[in-house]
Protein backbone atom coordinates (compact mmCIF):
# COMPACT_ATOMS: atom_id res chain seq x y z
CA UNK A 1 0.00 0.00 0.00
CA UNK A 2 1.31 3.46 -0.95
CA UNK A 3 1.13 6.33 1.50
CA UNK A 4 0.41 9.77 0.04
CA UNK A 5 0.25 12.89 2.19
CA UNK A 6 -1.85 15.74 0.79
CA UNK A 7 -1.04 18.99 2.56
CA UNK A 8 -4.35 20.87 2.41
CA UNK A 9 -4.64 24.63 2.51
CA UNK A 10 -7.56 24.55 4.93
CA UNK A 11 -10.44 22.59 6.38
CA UNK A 12 -12.55 22.89 3.22
CA UNK A 13 -9.89 21.16 1.12
CA UNK A 14 -9.24 18.66 3.92
CA UNK A 15 -12.92 17.75 4.16
CA UNK A 16 -13.08 17.24 0.40
CA UNK A 17 -10.04 14.94 0.51
CA UNK A 18 -11.47 12.95 3.40
CA UNK A 19 -14.95 12.56 1.93
CA UNK A 20 -14.16 12.14 -1.77
CA UNK A 21 -10.50 11.29 -2.40
CA UNK A 22 -9.76 8.84 0.40
CA UNK A 23 -12.58 6.43 -0.59
CA UNK A 24 -11.57 6.68 -4.25
CA UNK A 25 -7.87 5.98 -3.77
CA UNK A 26 -8.39 3.23 -1.23
CA UNK A 27 -9.54 0.96 -4.07
CA UNK A 28 -6.05 1.29 -5.54
CA UNK A 29 -4.43 0.59 -2.17
CA UNK A 30 -3.26 4.18 -1.93
CA UNK A 31 -3.59 5.42 1.64
CA UNK A 32 -4.09 9.19 1.94
CA UNK A 33 -3.31 11.42 4.89
CA UNK A 34 -4.69 14.95 4.71
CA UNK A 35 -3.12 17.37 7.20
CA UNK A 36 -3.82 21.06 6.86
CA UNK A 37 -1.00 23.56 6.73
CA UNK A 38 0.29 23.40 10.27
CA UNK A 39 1.57 26.92 10.72
CA UNK A 40 -1.88 28.46 10.39
CA UNK A 41 -4.07 25.36 10.89
CA UNK A 42 -5.57 26.33 7.56
CA UNK A 43 -4.88 29.27 5.27
CA UNK A 44 -2.04 29.88 2.89
CA UNK A 45 1.43 30.62 4.22
CA UNK A 46 4.65 31.74 2.62
CA UNK A 47 6.69 29.20 0.71
CA UNK A 48 9.33 28.86 3.41
CA UNK A 49 6.73 27.70 5.95
CA UNK A 50 5.02 25.30 3.55
CA UNK A 51 8.36 23.94 2.36
CA UNK A 52 9.38 23.26 5.97
CA UNK A 53 6.27 21.12 6.48
CA UNK A 54 6.69 19.31 3.15
CA UNK A 55 10.31 18.41 3.84
CA UNK A 56 9.40 17.28 7.35
CA UNK A 57 6.81 14.87 5.95
CA UNK A 58 9.30 13.57 3.38
CA UNK A 59 11.97 12.97 6.02
CA UNK A 60 9.62 11.32 8.51
CA UNK A 61 8.69 8.51 6.12
CA UNK A 62 11.16 7.70 3.35
CA UNK A 63 8.49 5.73 1.50
CA UNK A 64 5.75 8.35 1.59
CA UNK A 65 4.84 10.68 -1.27
CA UNK A 66 3.78 14.26 -0.61
CA UNK A 67 1.55 16.55 -2.64
CA UNK A 68 -0.40 19.74 -1.94
CA UNK A 69 -3.91 21.08 -2.45
CA UNK A 70 -3.60 24.84 -2.25
CA UNK A 71 -5.34 27.64 -4.14
CA UNK A 72 -3.75 30.04 -6.59
CA UNK A 73 -6.31 32.57 -5.36
CA UNK A 74 -4.79 34.29 -2.35
CA UNK A 75 -1.18 33.78 -3.36
CA UNK A 76 0.78 36.99 -3.70
CA UNK A 77 4.32 38.17 -4.31
CA UNK A 78 5.03 38.48 -0.59
CA UNK A 79 4.45 34.75 -0.13
CA UNK A 80 7.71 34.30 -2.06
CA UNK A 81 6.86 31.14 -3.98
CA UNK A 82 9.72 30.11 -6.29
CA UNK A 83 9.22 31.04 -9.92
CA UNK A 84 6.61 33.67 -9.03
CA UNK A 85 7.98 36.49 -11.20
CA UNK A 86 8.39 34.20 -14.23
CA UNK A 87 4.92 32.72 -13.75
CA UNK A 88 3.15 36.07 -13.45
CA UNK A 89 4.44 37.09 -16.89
CA UNK A 90 2.41 34.31 -18.50
CA UNK A 91 -1.05 35.21 -19.73
CA UNK A 92 -2.10 31.58 -19.80
CA UNK A 93 -3.01 30.63 -16.24
CA UNK A 94 -2.30 26.94 -16.78
CA UNK A 95 1.26 27.85 -17.78
CA UNK A 96 1.54 29.93 -14.61
CA UNK A 97 0.60 26.95 -12.48
CA UNK A 98 3.02 24.71 -14.36
CA UNK A 99 5.91 27.08 -13.67
CA UNK A 100 5.08 27.47 -9.99
CA UNK A 101 4.71 23.73 -9.49
CA UNK A 102 7.96 23.04 -11.37
CA UNK A 103 9.92 25.55 -9.30
CA UNK A 104 8.40 24.33 -6.03
CA UNK A 105 9.68 20.88 -6.92
CA UNK A 106 13.09 22.20 -7.89
CA UNK A 107 13.36 24.00 -4.56
CA UNK A 108 13.14 20.73 -2.64
CA UNK A 109 16.47 19.03 -2.05
CA UNK A 110 17.36 16.64 -4.84
CA UNK A 111 17.27 13.40 -2.87
CA UNK A 112 13.66 14.06 -1.78
CA UNK A 113 12.03 15.73 -4.76
CA UNK A 114 11.17 12.49 -6.58
CA UNK A 115 8.59 11.91 -3.84
CA UNK A 116 7.09 15.41 -4.02
CA UNK A 117 4.44 16.55 -6.50
CA UNK A 118 3.00 20.02 -5.79
CA UNK A 119 -0.49 20.87 -6.95
CA UNK A 120 -2.05 24.33 -7.07
CA UNK A 121 -5.78 24.53 -7.77
CA UNK A 122 -6.58 27.02 -10.50
CA UNK A 123 -8.06 29.37 -9.34
CA UNK A 124 -9.69 28.16 -6.15
CA UNK A 125 -11.00 24.89 -4.74
CA UNK A 126 -14.56 26.21 -4.85
CA UNK A 127 -14.30 26.41 -8.65
CA UNK A 128 -14.81 22.67 -8.96
CA UNK A 129 -18.18 23.05 -7.23
CA UNK A 130 -19.45 24.67 -10.43
CA UNK A 131 -19.02 21.39 -12.32
CA UNK A 132 -22.70 20.49 -12.14
CA UNK A 133 -25.62 22.85 -11.60
CA UNK A 134 -28.00 20.03 -10.66
CA UNK A 135 -26.31 19.51 -7.27
CA UNK A 136 -27.32 23.03 -6.27
CA UNK A 137 -30.93 22.25 -7.13
CA UNK A 138 -30.83 19.04 -5.12
CA UNK A 139 -29.18 20.47 -2.03
CA UNK A 140 -30.72 23.90 -1.55
CA UNK A 141 -34.25 25.15 -1.19
CA UNK A 142 -35.45 27.94 -3.44
CA UNK A 143 -35.36 30.46 -0.60
CA UNK A 144 -31.67 29.71 0.03
CA UNK A 145 -30.67 31.05 -3.38
CA UNK A 146 -29.75 34.71 -3.38
CA UNK A 147 -29.16 34.92 -7.14
CA UNK A 148 -29.94 31.78 -9.14
CA UNK A 149 -29.42 33.55 -12.47
CA UNK A 150 -25.85 34.34 -11.45
CA UNK A 151 -25.32 30.63 -10.77
CA UNK A 152 -26.70 29.78 -14.21
CA UNK A 153 -24.56 32.37 -16.01
CA UNK A 154 -21.42 31.36 -14.11
CA UNK A 155 -21.78 27.74 -15.18
CA UNK A 156 -22.89 28.59 -18.72
CA UNK A 157 -19.95 30.94 -19.30
CA UNK A 158 -17.34 28.65 -17.73
CA UNK A 159 -17.45 25.15 -19.21
CA UNK A 160 -14.08 24.66 -17.53
CA UNK A 161 -14.77 25.73 -13.91
CA UNK A 162 -11.06 26.02 -13.20
CA UNK A 163 -11.01 29.17 -15.29
CA UNK A 164 -13.49 31.04 -13.09
CA UNK A 165 -11.36 34.04 -12.42
CA UNK A 166 -9.23 35.35 -9.62
CA UNK A 167 -11.08 38.60 -8.95
CA UNK A 168 -11.76 39.71 -5.41
CA UNK A 169 -15.49 39.89 -6.23
CA UNK A 170 -15.70 37.14 -8.88
CA UNK A 171 -13.51 34.31 -7.57
CA UNK A 172 -15.46 31.07 -7.07
CA UNK A 173 -15.96 31.46 -3.32
CA UNK A 174 -17.04 35.08 -3.76
CA UNK A 175 -19.58 34.01 -6.38
CA UNK A 176 -20.94 31.34 -4.06
CA UNK A 177 -21.43 33.94 -1.35
CA UNK A 178 -23.65 35.85 -3.79
CA UNK A 179 -25.53 32.74 -4.87
CA UNK A 180 -26.19 30.83 -1.65
CA UNK A 181 -27.38 32.42 1.54
CA UNK A 182 -24.76 31.94 4.27
CA UNK A 183 -22.17 30.15 2.14
CA UNK A 184 -19.28 32.48 2.84
CA UNK A 185 -20.26 33.94 6.14
CA UNK A 186 -18.20 34.12 9.30
CA UNK A 187 -19.34 30.55 9.95
CA UNK A 188 -16.31 28.61 8.71
CA UNK A 189 -17.97 25.30 9.55
CA UNK A 190 -20.84 26.07 7.17
CA UNK A 191 -18.40 26.78 4.34
CA UNK A 192 -16.58 23.50 5.00
CA UNK A 193 -19.87 21.60 5.15
CA UNK A 194 -21.20 23.07 1.90
CA UNK A 195 -17.93 22.48 0.04
CA UNK A 196 -17.70 18.82 0.96
CA UNK A 197 -21.44 18.26 0.48
CA UNK A 198 -21.51 19.66 -3.04
CA UNK A 199 -18.27 18.01 -4.13
CA UNK A 200 -19.41 14.63 -2.84
CA UNK A 201 -22.74 14.95 -4.63
CA UNK A 202 -21.12 16.06 -7.91
CA UNK A 203 -18.87 13.03 -7.78
CA UNK A 204 -15.23 12.66 -8.68
CA UNK A 205 -15.91 11.50 -12.23
CA UNK A 206 -17.86 14.63 -13.16
CA UNK A 207 -15.28 16.91 -11.52
CA UNK A 208 -12.48 15.19 -13.44
CA UNK A 209 -14.43 15.50 -16.67
CA UNK A 210 -14.93 19.25 -16.24
CA UNK A 211 -11.60 20.21 -14.64
CA UNK A 212 -8.57 19.08 -16.70
CA UNK A 213 -5.81 20.28 -14.34
CA UNK A 214 -7.50 18.62 -11.40
CA UNK A 215 -7.91 15.44 -13.42
CA UNK A 216 -4.23 15.45 -14.29
CA UNK A 217 -3.39 15.69 -10.58
CA UNK A 218 -5.57 12.68 -9.80
CA UNK A 219 -3.86 10.69 -12.54
CA UNK A 220 -0.45 11.65 -11.15
CA UNK A 221 -1.41 10.47 -7.67
CA UNK A 222 -2.62 7.20 -9.15
CA UNK A 223 0.79 6.79 -10.77
CA UNK A 224 2.92 7.86 -7.84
Amino acid sequence: MKRVIIVCEGQTEQSFCNDVLIPYFSQFEIYLETPTIKKTHGGIVNWAALKYQIVKHLLEDKNAFVTTLIDYYGLYTHHEYPGWDEAEKKVNRNERMDILEREMTNDIQENLRHRFMPYIQLHEFEGILFSDISVFDRNFEEEEFLDYKYLESTIRENPNPELINNGTETAPSKRLSKIIDGYYSDNENLKVLYGALLAHDIGLNKIREKCPRFNNWIVQIENM
